[in-house]
């Protein structure tokens, strides 16, 4: 229990990134999850959801719910599955 106004500021924001980033980063796994999946089963629409997923995966960057390093990680293992 924050004995402090500004510890409770904190943590009510410390609260609200946690669910910005857990919305965020829960939309961009099912997306990433999706498109290998596609890519994987050779299906016709895969273009389209890597499309999506690296789109995903860039706004979690922008968000700063995702380094840019683990970012970059994820759409090259993407786009090597899909070439």
């Amino acid at each position: 229990m924050p004995n402090h106004k500004s510890a409770e500021k904190r943590d009510r924001q410390r609260e609200t990134r946690r669910l910005r980033n857990r919305l965020v980063l829960g939309n961009m796994r099912t997306a990433l999850r999706s498109a290998k999946t596609a890519v994987a089963s050779k299906a016709p629409e895969a273009q389209e959801l890597v499309k999506k997923a690296v789109s995903l995966i860039d706004r979690a960057v922008t968000k700063g719910a995702l380094k840019r390093g683990t970012a970059s990680r994820y759409i090259s293992r993407l786009t090597r599955k899909a070439s």
